[in-house]
């Protein structure tokens, strides 16, 4: 079996990987390691879990690390990301390895006021970790060049033209010297993602971890094919099992009214959607972590920008429009290993479409009908006992408030002993609540910021939500970007637009009572 060193990693950089748990390369790391430190270019595709991080950022620090330090607004290295949240989750994986090779690095979005950034750039920074929108930004205002750019690696490919991000990623690219390293990684190597290839990679050496369309082995899948009035009921049953539990809804106000029904009925839960400010989205996402929320309630803008290790359900309470999304929602569990289940809540009015969705992802799912909470099916798929501790209460955020702070604004709303349900499970359970950590390979909450969708750019989730709250007035509703016809100073703030999702289906069956 490889070993880090074994593949060429430097003595130091294995030692950090040892220190953080991380003993044995993944397949994805032992393929594209070799090469990718040789400096040649490189196109890497494995699923969400394996470890594709670290197939880029253990060479780019390698590589780097003997070099001169990097001049003002002038980086040596560009890592690009489609999400705030992967962003800052690179980065906190990049941290340790960057600081023993001596390597100064620096965050770029959307959202927040520019001017830590641009002093950061005139100081000189090596490695530079964006998302496409605010870095054109800077780019166009001469806050940054890419004349000293020496490996470039575009995270997430796939998702980045699904989005939209193409004709920004093109640009950008096409600024970098074209005798610089450019590694490439994606979940899936579909047609867009193979025009960038030709385009801007030279004679790239392919690694392909696993099957592009199949499920992972570690992962069951299963349908409920439920009525609507008992959704509800079933969700609070299953998340009230023990272990972490992600919920995906199609649109963001269906999360949000999610995430207060399921307090309101015990679970304690957290909320991760295009309207929260980065304040209130990384408090939730570090509520989650820690344990704080049972239940974490997303749209798909947290399919590829959350990583937390130990997920073992992921419930669809709206099953998503194209199999892509199924398996990125899917792959936050049966990560590093582990073993996961897969719900997919599906009404008779959807089993059409869930159908086609199943066929086309290539899974082959159990399908159970079930008539309520009380069916045997809900303790296998979720074993353990059931606990509702009482939800949480979720205060307002507060301007200026720490981003970081973990549980800021968050408090328990614990009921009383005769407001616990208690079930038996199948015996087979998933942990206490609160009692994993989010480890794995290293990676953390992101850093602050509200994104957008201006005039031009990708919009994050479908334009027929209701109207955003008056205090958006004149931005985009998912984000803190102006709308089209708004106006944006420069340096304000509301910059790029960083944080967009695909368009979600208008179909009646979505969470929120059917209606956006």
């Amino acid at each position: 079996m490889s070993s880090f060193e074994t593949l060429g990693v430097p003595a130091r950089l294995s030692t950090i990987l040892a220190g953080l748990g991380i003993d044995t390369p993944t397949p994805i790391q032992t393929a594209s390691l070799p090469d990718a430190l040789a400096g040649r270019d490189v196109l890497g595709r494995g699923r969400t879990g394996s470890g594709k991080t670290y197939a880029f950022l253990l060479p780019l620090v390698a590589r780097l690390s003997d070099g001169p330090r990097a001049r003002s607004r002038a980086p040596r290295a560009l890592i690009l990301a489609p999400t705030r949240e992967l962003v800052g989750q690179i980065e906190a994986s990049l941290a340790p390895l960057a600081s023993v090779a001596g390597l100064t690095t620096r965050t770029v979005f959307g959202g927040v006021g520019q001017n830590p950034q641009v002093a950061a750039l005139r100081k000189g920074v090596d490695i530079v970790i964006a998302c496409p929108g605010r870095l054109e930004d800077l780019m166009s205002q001469g806050h940054c060049t890419l004349d000293d750019v020496r490996i470039t690696v575009l995270d997430e490919a796939d998702h980045m033209a699904d989005l939209g991000f193409l004709p920004a990623v093109r640009r950008i690219l096409g600024r970098t010297p074209k005798g610089g390293q450019r590694m490439l990684f994606s979940a899936t190597l579909d047609r867009s993602v193979d025009t960038l290839v030709k385009q801007y990679l030279v004679d790239p050496v392919v690694h392909q971890a696993d099957s592009a369309q199949s499920p992972v082995s570690a992962m069951s899948h299963h349908v409920l094919h439920i009525d609507r009035d008992h959704r509800l009921a079933i969700l609070v049953d299953l998340a009230s099992a023990p272990g972490r539990t992600v919920v995906f809804t199609r649109t963001k106000h269906g999360a949000k009214a999610l995430s207060r029904q399921l307090n309101r009925s015990g679970v304690p839960a957290v909320e991760l959607h295009g309207n929260l400010g980065q304040n209130a989205r990384t408090r939730n996402l570090a509520a989650f972590q820690a344990g704080q929320a049972a239940a974490l309630v997303a749209t798909d803008i947290a399919a590829r920008g959350i990583h937390v290790d130990d997920v073992s359900l992921v419930v669809h309470a709206d099953p998503p429009v194209e199999h892509k999304a199924y398996l990125h929602r899917a792959g936050r569990t049966a990560r590093a290993g582990n073993s996961g289940t897969v719900v997919t809540l599906m009404t008779s009015d959807q089993a059409h479409d869930v159908r086609d969705l199943t066929r086309a992802a290539g899974i082959r799912p159990t399908t159970t009908r079930v008539h309520g909470a009380t069916h045997t099916v809900l303790a296998e798929l979720a074993p353990g006992e059931r606990s509702l501790p009482g939800g949480l209460d979720l205060s307002p955020e507060q301007p200026g408030s720490a981003s970081g702070a973990a549980s800021a604004g968050i408090r328990s709303n614990a009921t009383s002993s005769a407001g616990a349900r208690s079930a038996s499970g199948s015996g087979r359970g998933r942990g206490r609540r609160g009692g994993r950590s989010g480890g794995g390979q290293g990676r953390t909450a992101s850093g602050p910021g509200r994104t957008a969708s201006g005039p031009g750019r990708p919009v994050e989730e479908s334009s027929r939500s209701p109207r955003p709250s008056r205090q958006m007035t004149g931005q985009s509703s998912s984000t803190g970007q102006p709308a089209a016809g708004g106006r944006r100073r420069r340096g304000s703030g509301r910059g790029a637009a960083d944080r967009p999702v695909a368009a979600t289906s208008h179909s009646a069956a979505s969470f929120s009572s059917g209606r956006r």
